[in-house]
């Protein structure tokens, strides 16, 4: 999924290892906030039976352009395969004003190659399929079909700490701009956070991001632009008896080096939830 760190069974599993007994009177803890972070991806899929919807909302302080994003998460039907998809809308700066609509539209398939929510050393791979549904004129969309690679990593560190790391890259073999022109778009990232579980139901999180961004300039010609963001921010849980746990989240993206001066704000809401009743093992 797009985001898992411990678990509070994880906690439990670590205290009775090293020979603490659990008393009959000592009150279970809450879910723990599992895959919950913003700008970096976890390498967790969804548990068997679980569906995740998460939205977040991003608006730039200085030109006043947003996007918006909602992502729903789905097992299929385990652990080791996730289908998922993200719809995306946003206000953009254009030539000739502020546009605003329906950006583009991304499938996604997650395999869970290395470990899962449980597991110290976890990589969840996922593949994009990204579909021209914004426009391209009203520079809302890239125009064109395009694909993406991504490869979380998730390492936990300690009881309290726990490490994310992503490396990707975005390529549109046919890229088109507000007026017509075409050209091959190739842009790789890399992201990394570290997540301190100050409690099951709140943590503080800090997040890295480079990227290098293209856009079309002409035809077969492109601008390259250099993006590099620190994240940090707080996410909190409410856990429900039905199974429901929503997640929110507050962050201010910073931009430094090729991006200083940049100042955003980032907000993040999270629905999970049971949907079918996972068979035990």
């Amino acid at each position: 999924m797009r985001d898992l760190g411990l678990t509070v069974a994880l906690f439990a599993c670590i205290l009775n290892a090293r020979g603490q007994a659990v008393t009959p009177a000592a009150a279970p803890e809450p879910p723990g906030i599992q895959d919950n972070s913003f700008l970096v991806e976890e390498a967790y899929n969804q548990e068997p039976g679980i569906v995740q919807e998460i939205q977040q909302f991003v608006r730039d302080f200085r030109t006043g352009s947003w996007i918006y994003s909602f992502t729903q998460e789905w097992p299929v039907p385990a652990v080791t395969h996730q289908l998922s998809y993200t719809l995306t809308a946003a206000r953009v700066q254009g030539e000739r004003g502020q546009n605003v609509g329906l950006g583009d539209l991304e499938l996604n398939y997650r395999y869970q190659l290395v470990g899962n929510g449980e597991a110290k050393v976890a990589m969840a791979p996922r593949l994009s399929l990204i579909l021209p549904t914004g426009s391209s004129r009203r520079e809302l969309g890239l125009g064109a079909v395009g694909f993406q690679a991504l490869l979380p990593v998730s390492v936990v560190l300690s009881r309290w700490f726990v490490a994310h790391g992503n490396v990707g890259v975005t390529e549109v073999p046919r890229a088109k701009d507000a007026a017509g022109d075409r050209a091959r778009l190739v842009a790789p990232n890399l992201g990394a956070s570290l997540v301190w579980l100050a409690a099951p139901t709140w943590n503080l999180l800090c997040e890295t991001v480079w990227a290098r961004g293209e856009t079309v300039a002409g035809p077969g010609r492109v601008d390259k632009r250099t993006a590099f963001l620190v994240n940090p921010g707080v996410r909190v849980a409410r856990n429900f008896s039905s199974g429901l746990q929503i997640v929110g989240g507050l962050s201010t993206p910073l931009g430094v080096g090729p991006s200083r001066g940049s100042r955003s704000i980032l907000l993040y809401l999270s629905f999970e939830h049971p949907v079918w009743k996972a068979e035990k093992d």
